[in-house]
């Protein structure tokens, strides 16, 4: 299913793949501590914010869709993994 915000989540996990790649590379290369601990804390915001914008795909899209469907299992699921990102 495609959802409205779907290239800009590509992109942006796309960035975290990226900036992963460099944490371990800076960490293989004995960088200072207080780089990789900065970059890591710009990996988890930048999962932060890509984890909101699908949450509101997911609530505007994929629940509203299992409620208009009558299918209670996947409401039950699609809340489990909001409970679990939150």
């Amino acid at each position: 299913m495609s959802h409205p915000n779907s290239k800009a989540v590509a992109a942006r996990l796309a960035k975290i793949t990226g900036h992963a790649k460099s944490i371990q590379n800076m960490y293989d290369e004995g960088r200072d501590c207080t780089e990789i601990l900065n970059q890591i804390a710009a990996v988890k915001s930048a999962l932060n914010s890509v984890g909101k914008v699908i949450l509101k795909d997911h609530l505007n899209h994929c629940i509203v869709d299992a409620v208009k469907n009558g299918d209670k299992s996947a409401v039950e699921k699609l809340n489990e993994s909001i409970d679990k990102l939150l």
